[in-house]
């Protein structure tokens, strides 16, 4: 890939997969590129952290859009393939419900299949449904994909595209329609109807909240597989700074962005903590865009000033509880998420006028060690639970061994017990090793991120497609951003696509899809 008659140097802020992959694809483009990244190491949101044999993803832990990531790694020569040890899951994930409700836990297998087979099993008439849903959402996924996500918004051409406007007619309900009423007219089983659902909080929404043309994120773990890279998201991340550093980027860790500079409205550089001065034709933030815009940019210079993010709703904020766990854990695949009963009264608790940690929760827990035993000691679990909560720094912070803030730690207490009480796991805290918290203070003040938030953007309406912000300031020429808080949104496959947009402003590329791949060796 090249780049002509374009400046040269290009500074990224932040190394976050959005930071990297920004960086990775610039200097495959010819700039030359730095990248400063203000903690100890990379990852951003997808971080990870050891503590006596274990180790933990603290973020990101669901593979899902392979094709994003293997579109990503084409563009810098090499594949998905090449780079990671993907493993499918089988079950894709377990779902347990309140055992108030007598209702059996379910194993979700993907595939058209299998999924079918299971929705009828427990609704007669509900595989046919679910067929025709999957249609459906295999349609908008493609749509997505060719028509929305890689669309840098520059113009509306995309828009109207006499090809997609022939679409409008089934496009406009699905935009105008949440994604629950959607599901809920269809479906009767609690089951089925919170499977179909919870892929909204991987949207930083409610099921009640966000468009139903989200319903295309089923074609995701329901269709198409479920994919785990060995060794854990951290290999991700290392994929794609090894790709970087081998196109020539130089990384930084331990190096804080302070300012952005400017001249004659355009960027020039960055400041460092440190007293450095950085100059550079090119600046690409990934930190998180409330944080750039309010923090690193002018006031006079800012595109999104703190009056905007008032109207705005974040994701929810997020406990997490790491812990490393004596002997097994048979009741738990993979993946589990624990639904609880009273399932848009838990959303309430999240995004309603009057928000705090709910209890019971609706909650998620992963336990690599069901597939990959480098992420534990011989005869020890790793768990990573996490638990939507309010987008709220207030709340507290977490801490190792039980040290975080007291309504933190009591929180984890009643996740512990729901997790050992549904899933039938009596002894699961007395078998605890390893304990640690992280909550919305520890995201505001370890990450920057915009009221502790864990995701980025909700995926409202207004805030998805042509509602979100661009990549690129308005006021300031040669500032460009990347990460879940930009196009095209939340996810690390949204976030390398993020990373593609700004080369493709570069080129000057409105299409609506992605860059043409280089030819293959």
């Amino acid at each position: 890939m090249s780049t002509q008659d374009s400046p040269r140097r290009a500074v990224v802020i932040g190394g976050g997969i959005g930071g990297l992959a920004a960086a990775a694809l610039l200097a495959a483009e010819g700039w030359d590129t730095a990248l400063f990244e203000a903690r100890d190491e990379l990852g951003g949101r997808a971080g990870s952290w050891e503590h006596e044999g274990f180790r933990f993803d603290t973020g990101p832990s669901w593979y899902l859009m392979p094709e994003v990531f293997d579109h990503f790694f084409r563009l810098l020569g090499t594949t998905a393939d090449r780079e990671l040890d993907l493993v499918p899951l089988d079950p894709a994930y377990r779902v347990y419900s309140d055992p108030s409700t007598g209702l059996d836990p379910l194993d979700v297998r993907s595939g058209r299949a299998a999924a079918t087979a299971l929705f009828e099993s427990v609704e007669p008439g509900a595989g046919a449904r679910l067929d025709a849903y999957l249609d459906s959402a295999a349609d908008a996924y493609d749509l997505a994909v060719n028509r929305f996500l890689y669309d840098t918004y520059e113009t509306t051409a995309g828009l109207r595209d006499p090809a997609l406007l022939r679409r409008m007619p089934r496009l406009a309900p699905l935009l105008t329609r949440t994604l629950a009423r959607h599901v809920e007219t269809r479906f009767a089983d609690p089951r089925l109807r919170q499977i179909l659902e919870y892929p909204a909080v991987f949207l930083g929404g409610s099921p009640y909240g966000v468009p139903s043309l989200y319903h295309l994120m089923s074609h995701l773990d329901l269709d198409d597989r479920v994919l785990y890279p060995r060794g854990g998201f951290t290999e991700l991340i290392r994929a794609v700074e090894r790709l970087a550093e081998a196109s020539g980027v130089v990384i930084e860790t331990g190096a804080r962005v302070t300012s952005i500079t400017t001249e004659a409205g355009a960027a020039t550089g960055v400041e460092l903590a440190d007293g450095r001065c950085v100059s550079a034709d090119l600046v690409v933030s990934g930190a998180d865009l409330h944080h750039t815009e309010t923090q690193l940019v002018a006031r006079a210079e800012q595109t999104y000033p703190e009056e905007w993010w008032r109207s705005r709703t974040p994701s929810p904020g997020a406990l997490l509880v790491m812990l490393g766990v004596e002997g097994a854990l048979p009741q738990l695949a993979h993946h589990t998420l624990l639904f609880r009963q009273d399932w848009r009264a838990g959303f309430d608790d999240i995004f309603g006028p009057h928000p705090r940690i709910p209890d019971p929760a609706s909650l998620y827990i992963c336990r690599p060690s069901a597939t990959d035993p480098n992420v534990a000691p011989p005869e020890h679990e790793n768990l990573f639970v996490l638990v939507p909560v309010p987008a709220d720094p207030s709340l507290g912070h977490g801490g190792i061994d039980g040290d975080g803030e007291p309504r933190i730690e009591t929180a984890a207490d009643r996740v512990i017990a729901q997790i050992a009480d549904w899933c039938g796991i009596p002894d699961l805290a007395s078998r605890i090793v390893v304990r640690r918290t992280v909550a919305p203070g520890d995201f505001a003040d370890d990450l920057g991120a915009w009221r502790g938030n864990a995701l980025g953007l909700a995926h409202t309406l207004r805030q998805s497609a042509v509602f979100r912000p661009r990549n690129a300031s308005r006021t300031v020429d040669g500032l460009s951003y990347v990460g879940a808080s930009t196009l095209p949104g939340i996810g690390l496959p949204m976030c390398l696509i993020s990373a593609e947009l700004v080369v493709k402003r570069l080129r000057g590329d409105r299409s609506p899809g992605p860059l043409a791949e280089p030819a293959r060796v």
